[in-house]
């Protein structure tokens, strides 16, 4: 259900609301969040509620560190693990200036923007979120280890997968906060989870995987463990991805899938940093079903896009090189703004590659362009980007081109 302001103060005052959570995120997809009281509530919606941008990564120095936050009513959810009497929910929040613009490093807002501009072209796009993560065990004293919580592999169950009921105790916590979880499984490392969600409108994806990261590292500490979702938490062993599924449609239901996967692929190597942003992200390209190379197919999984099989009526693209420590509002803005000039230009993908990319010879694979290999090539292609400078915050910009370990 989608609240108005109205109906949340009625809901925190009849439900024994007791403190109200804003959240947002740090321009690299960090989630952080200030909790307010009920009778702070109103000033809220009305006025913002300020705090200090300049201990947030990215967001300025000392010089002007006032921002506002401004909840948006129709994202409020009860956070199920936090008592039931005296309630703790959850919204997400605008960021602006003390004078009321928009704050350019608030990435929710950039997504918000990429939505009404394909909106305007009578576009809408969906997206559908694979993340990828391990869990691990805690030593005696409640600190972090390297050793996975078992050993099984892909889609094992009980008892080699004792992931089993920690899945399971996400997706019901998932379900009680309104998002819809399609599936659950071992991935093909120790330790290794996989969630996929249903797809549903960008921003609401966006913000559902934002969530999601919450609700894994809370219940995963809940069972005396921890999550990793970095893109290469054991050096021999898969990484983890972020798998992100696109679809868009218009009023007349024309085939606009080609389009995105040109555009998509058109622009893969600038938009690289923004789903690659650290240096491990480049240990993972190349193996495991991590693509390498820039081509697309039908179902191949050794594709940077694949095109799944499907038998509904609103065919998606999956784009594979993405992980888990992308921002999912960049992410998913930069898609649409690829996926738009694929369609405004009519763009036309290459020749499906229905081959194994990951045992193809040297010989062949020279007729694919490449991926960056590493996070400096990436930062370059991201700084030569006319198109990334169209969409995306010089300060942004500026920021994802300092390296992140």
């Amino acid at each position: 259900m989608k609240y108005t302001a109205e109906e949340v103060l009625q809901y925190v005052k009849e439900e024994d609301v007791k403190f109200i959570r804003l959240a947002f995120c740090d321009i690299y997809g960090k989630q952080k969040n200030i909790s307010i009281m009920p009778g702070e509530l109103k000033r809220a919606f009305s006025d913002g509620i300020a705090f200090d941008a300049s201990a947030i990564r990215g967001f300025g120095d000392e010089t002007h560190s006032d921002l506002l936050l401004h909840p948006d009513p129709s994202t409020l959810t009860v956070l199920p693990w936090r008592p039931e009497h005296g309630r703790v929910v959850r919204m997400f929040c605008g960021i602006t200036y003390p004078d009321g613009r928009t704050f350019e490093c608030d990435t929710r807002s950039i997504l918000i923007k990429a939505v009404s501009e394909a909106k305007k072209e009578g576009i809408d796009f969906y997206f559908g979120a694979e993340l990828e993560f391990y869990l691990f065990k805690l030593n005696e004293l409640g600190e972090k280890t390297n050793t996975p919580y078992d050993e099984a592999g892909y889609m094992d169950i009980a008892p080699d997968d004792k992931g089993e009921n920690v899945r399971r105790e996400i997706c019901l916590t998932l379900e009680q906060m309104g998002i819809r979880p399609e599936s659950s499984h071992h991935e093909e490392g120790p330790g290794q989870n996989e969630i996929d969600f249903r797809y549903s409108d960008a921003l609401s994806a966006a913000d559902n995987a934002m969530t999601f990261n919450t609700v894994v590292k809370t219940v995963a500490g809940r069972n005396g463990l921890w999550a990793d979702f970095s893109p290469k938490p054991l050096k021999d062993r898969p990484g983890n991805g972020f798998h992100i599924n696109i679809s868009a449609q218009n009023k007349s239901g024309d085939d606009l899938l080609p389009n995105i996967i040109a555009g998509t692929l058109h622009f893969i190597t600038d938009m690289t940093v923004f789903f690659n942003p650290r240096e491990n992200s480049y240990r993972r390209l190349g193996i495991n079903k991590a693509p390498a190379y820039i081509s697309w197919s039908a179902e191949n999984r050794s594709q940077l896009v694949r095109v799944p099989a499907s038998v509904c009526d609103r065919p998606r693209a999956e784009l594979r090189s993405p992980d888990p420590t992308a921002n999912p509002y960049l992410a998913f803005s930069l898609l649409i703004y690829a996926g738009l000039y694929g369609i405004k230009n009519k763009l036309t993908p290459p020749p499906a590659a229905d081959i194994n990319l990951f045992k193809a010879s040297e010989e062949l694979l020279k007729g694919f362009g490449k991926l960056p290999a590493s996070l400096d090539e990436a930062i370059l292609e991201m700084r030569k980007s006319e198109f990334v400078r169209a969409y995306i915050p010089e300060r942004i910009i500026e920021l994802y081109g300092k390296k992140l370990n």
